[in-house]
């Protein structure tokens, strides 16, 4: 009769051999596999790693425009915290909670909210390639060929109780609980905010943008043009950069005064030269760097939080910008 010990080895050895046999098979499996088929699976393996940081921990975007210049520039690569404000169940897709909210002063990414979809299925593998390649390809573009702006990277200005109205390119904005406008650099200073807004418009220009708004809705309504003013306003085809804001705000100010009645008119000229437009709850203000030069929240409003994707963190190409976003 064997004794214990005895069994215990014979135990451990046909372990061992069961292994051993295991292990052979799987061998043998390996070297009988076609090499362009483990080649596939690796990649697979290799993407879906890729397809999960993008997602839900940090994704790479190129900057498309100046709009942010001198922070970000045209073909700058940079990647983008998705953690930190909640990232996408999938593409498109409801967001899960994030570890804080987007803050005054942050670089955000967000959904353009005037961005035309062609429909779940072409998001969805555009932006699987788009993170499959770190932005190298992106299949959706326009019709000459450059790529549409699906999503936009801009700076939160303003935040939801704030109120904002824009004079002459410069914002000027009353937080929740302020009694007055303030022009934003003063705003900046009170709230312990640092960074740099670039402009392009020379302040002379203004007149004629003024001239223009006036001489528009006098042309629109039929109505007799001073020699003056259709002078002043032809200088606005010398100016290099237009304030379409601008001319608006005196196009609506000056139908107004035609027609007393009118008060679309009316309303919008007093939200731009005196009481201005209040951001909800759950809303923030992104607007670009480069004032002269960025389509963004004063032209398509506020934005919800619930569509903010990610915080820009840090540029990884070209090598002589590589940095962290402030």
């Amino acid at each position: 009769m064997k004794t214990l010990s005895a069994k215990l080895v014979v135990f451990t050895e046909n372990i061992l051999t069961k292994r051993k046999i295991r292990i052979y098979k799987k061998k043998k499996k390996q070297q009988a596999k076609n090499p362009v088929l483990d080649w596939i699976e690796a990649f697979l393996w290799a993407a879906m790693v890729v397809l999960l940081i993008n997602q839900y921990f940090f994704q790479a975007y190129q900057i498309p425009s100046g709009s942010m210049k001198d922070t970000l520039l045209i073909k700058d690569r940079i990647f983008v915290n998705k953690m930190v404000y909640g990232p996408e169940l999938l593409p498109g897709v409801a967001k899960v909670p994030g570890f804080k909210i987007p803050l005054r002063g942050e670089v955000i990414i967000f959904e353009n909210p005037e961005y035309l979809t062609r429909g779940p299925v072409f998001d969805i593998v555009q932006r699987v390639l788009y993170m499959l390649t770190l932005s190298m390809v992106d299949i959706d573009k326009d019709e000459n060929g450059n790529p549409k702006a699906h999503f936009l990277i801009k700076r939160q200005v303003a935040q939801d109780g704030d109120v904002y109205r824009q004079f002459q390119g410069n914002l000027f904005l009353k937080g929740r609980g302020m009694n007055e406008f303030i022009p934003e650099d003063e705003f900046k200073a009170l709230s312990g905010i640092e960074y740099g807004n670039k402009r392009m418009i020379e302040p002379s220009d203004y007149e004629a943008f003024r001239a223009y708004g006036e001489f528009f809705t006098l042309r629109e309504e039929g109505l007799s043009i001073p020699a003056s003013l259709r002078n002043t306003a032809a200088k606005i085809d010398s100016t290099t950069y237009k304030d379409p804001l601008e001319v608006d705000q005196w196009r609506q100010k000056k139908k107004f005064e035609i027609q007393p009645y009118n008060s679309s008119a009316g309303a919008r000229w007093r939200k731009s030269a005196d009481t201005g437009y209040y951001i909800p709850e759950n809303w923030v203000l992104p607007l670009g760097d480069n004032r002269d030069n960025s389509n963004d929240g004063r032209y398509f409003g506020p934005v919800p939080k619930d569509k903010i994707l990610g915080k820009a963190m840090f540029k990884y190409w070209p090598a002589y910008r590589v940095g962290i976003i402030r």
